[in-house]
């Protein structure tokens, strides 16, 4: 009993640790206080629109855009290290990758880290085999405004010509899609 209730703990926890909001629910411009519009408000991120292009570096310092997996469906992944909710979801991501990458399927995962030892730790741990980039600002990336990141994980899934077709689709649901857009 002590112990489902110290596991209990840890994971609240652990899950809590990554709702770490980063937008205000309000802000002040002239003294007008304005309300910022919800994160699915927004044109540029809606299901059905164009994913914005991402040029970040990969753990050898090479650039990859985003635009270049053009062609397959791809899973645009936010996501850190040190994100409890991130690692927890990385496995069914893996057995995903692995299912699908024949089929058309790839994934970009974009790291929210700061520490690149720990980051390349976390890609290793998880066998996490396709595209990483980072810049290694954590939350003062140029990929936060640009996709209005305001808590990770955060995931959109794009179509072979970058269209958003979902998002933050997880487990099943991330499963249920694929086989749906790629077959059994």
């Amino acid at each position: 009993m002590r112990l489902n209730y110290l596991v209990s703990c840890f994971l609240l926890l652990t899950f809590a640790s990554c709702e770490v909001t980063r937008k205000e629910e309000n802000q002040t411009v002239n003294g007008t206080v304005t309300t910022l519009p919800e994160t699915s408000d927004i044109i540029g991120l809606k299901v059905g629109k164009q994913a914005p292009d991402i040029a970040l570096p990969d753990p050898d310092g090479n650039t990859k855009t985003l635009s270049s997996l053009r062609g397959k469906y791809v899973l645009l992944d936010f996501w850190a290290g040190w994100c409890g909710p991130c690692r927890f979801e990385n496995p069914n991501v893996v057995r995903l990758y692995q299912k699908y990458k024949d089929k058309g399927f790839d994934v970009y995962s974009v790291s929210l880290d700061s520490d690149k030892k720990k980051w390349l730790s976390a890609i290793e741990a998880d066998g996490m085999e396709w595209t990483h980039v980072s810049d290694l600002k954590k939350w003062e990336s140029s990929v936060i405004g640009l996709y209005h990141i305001d808590a990770i994980p955060m995931a959109f899934l794009l179509d072979k010509d970058g269209i958003i077709i979902a998002r933050d689709l997880r487990g099943d649901e991330l499963g249920k899609k694929l086989a749906e857009l790629l077959g059994k």
